[in-house]
């Protein structure tokens, strides 16, 4: 039976004022044990530390080990971390798009990983990390009675020996779960933009442990997260229009898988296409003539996320543009090298049934992404050579994009069109193509030349002193003022 006790005092909430934000810290003794829960507003913190008084006033005992009055109780205090993610991924997965499902199995495998009460008769490593990512936190395969026996060992061990969920309120358990998820396995620096998804995941767990009274408070919300930037494009990756002809020659003398793909790269690289909104192209979203400039109207995207994540058992999900409503559309210019790409491609190879124009030679139902990725290596290491590994030119299909937009930005297109083909913000748009603005210093030194005027080199400044040493004003010749006036002061 649980300890409890009538001895309780109620202090004053503490204000701790950082640079960023404020924290509300409610403290309180029980037994002669202190407590404390912190807040990221007052009215919290306020609402927290009125229900405490009340409770002692009211002559309620309260538990010497969690410090709160039976009234208040959590209501799953004893649930483990194993349990909790689990609940949680199951409450995330019906509204969820397949590549987040899978994002976030990924960052709960790290975290759980993180969250182990002893590594006694712990599995093989990457066995643990795949039974965890692949079936403990896929809600439609955890309780699958065909698993192989390695992963139900793993699971086995892993649902006993992670900490009690309520554990992520102790500052020393959240300090180092959140230095860990900032190191690769290799003991590297996790990417900023990984660490940053992961650490917003794990604050949306803990507000579900809230939800179920698991945890009093959030206690991500005292934690400063360092801003994330903007990862800028590298224009060491961008392919200028030369390359970018001889990669797709080199994709189109790879055979007949090659020659399918070759309009599927083109619309990355003239119409500023994401990989997932050239695989679901179809013949209806084409408005083009037979020669020239034409128009290319997206309406949805089809993003790899694996047979195990889609609701489908398809590899490819179906999903509206990115951050954009199901049946917004976005109006893409099409080149004329573009425009005669996909007339041949229509020509030589027609559509699915379903009106999609680009598909594998046999995968007739979607476009594997392992058969993009293949062929576009091999064409760089044909246009390349052995240079293929170490340059980063078009390192991968994306970078096409990358490189579409920086030819917009360069041929005097507006930010604001440029980003309204390219589906993003402005600002987001001129925040990572900075870098990629290239051709005009030339322009622009010309007209600082032109506005400086001619004769205009530096002049010196003459100093005059006066007979006692000292310094007179700019101007003064021999302790007179320059009928001219003081000299310029460059």
């Amino acid at each position: 039976m649980r300890a409890t006790t009538y001895n309780v005092r109620v202090w004053k909430t503490s204000v701790y004022k950082g640079s960023r934000v404020r924290t509300y810290t409610v403290r309180w003794g029980v037994a002669g044990e202190p407590f404390r829960e912190p807040f990221r507003t007052a009215a919290q913190a306020e609402s927290f530390r009125s229900d405490l008084v009340a409770a002692a006033r009211k002559g309620e005992a309260f538990y010497v080990d969690t410090g709160l009055p039976v009234s208040m109780k959590r209501a799953e205090a004893n649930m483990s971390w194993y349990e909790l993610v689990c609940a949680y991924t199951d409450t995330k997965w019906p509204k969820s798009a397949a590549t987040t499902r899978r994002t976030v199995a990924e960052a709960l495998t790290a975290a759980t990983c993180l969250m182990f009460s002893s590594e006694r008769g712990m599995p093989d490593g990457v066995q643990l990390r795949s039974a965890l990512t692949r079936w403990a936190f896929n809600t439609t395969r955890r309780d699958d009675p065909n698993r192989p026996a390695w992963v139900s060992e793993a699971l086995r061990w892993a649902s006993s020996h992670t900490r009690p969920a309520a554990d992520l309120a102790d500052a020393d358990v959240l300090r180092q779960l959140l230095d860990g998820l900032a190191v690769r396995l290799d003991g590297g620096a996790r990417a900023a933009s990984v660490t940053s998804r992961w650490r917003k995941i794990l604050y949306n767990l803990a507000e579900y442990a809230v939800d179920r009274k698991v945890l009093i408070a959030n206690p991500l919300s005292t934690v400063k997260q360092p801003a994330q930037r903007i990862a800028e494009v590298d224009p060491r990756s961008v392919a200028n229009p030369t390359q970018a002809r001889d990669l797709f020659t080199a994709v189109a003398a790879q055979g007949t898988t090659g020659q399918r793909l070759e309009a599927y790269f083109g619309c990355l690289y003239y119409a500023a296409m994401r990989p997932e909104e050239a695989a679901d192209l179809s013949r209806h979203n084409l408005d083009l003539p037979e020669k020239g400039w034409g128009w290319i109207y997206l309406e949805a995207a089809k993003p790899h996320a694996g047979s195990d994540w889609t609701d489908t058992g398809m590899a490819r999900d179906s999903r509206p543009l990115k951050q954009r409503n199901l049946g917004e559309v976005r109006k893409v210019p099409s080149t004329p090298e573009l425009t005669a790409l996909l007339h041949h491609h229509l020509a030589t190879f027609g559509t699915t049934p379903d009106g999609r124009l680009f598909v594998g030679e046999r995968s007739t139902d979607h476009l594997p992404a392992f058969t993009v990725f293949r062929v576009w290596s091999r064409a760089r290491e044909a246009v390349f050579g052995s240079a293929a590994r170490r340059s980063l030119i078009a390192l991968r299909p994306y970078d096409l994009r990358h490189a579409c937009v920086s030819t917009w930005l360069n041929s005097g297109v507006p930010p604001t069109k440029a980003a309204a083909w390219a589906g993003h913000s402005v600002d987001v748009l001129l925040k990572i193509y900075a870098k990629c603005v290239d051709g005009d210093d030339e322009l622009y030194r010309d007209r600082i030349d032109a506005a400086l005027g001619p004769g205009r080199g530096p002049r010196k400044l003459r100093h005059v002193f006066d007979k006692n040493g000292r310094r007179e004003p700019p101007g003064a010749v021999d302790g007179r003022t320059d009928k001219n006036g003081p000299s310029p002061a460059f």
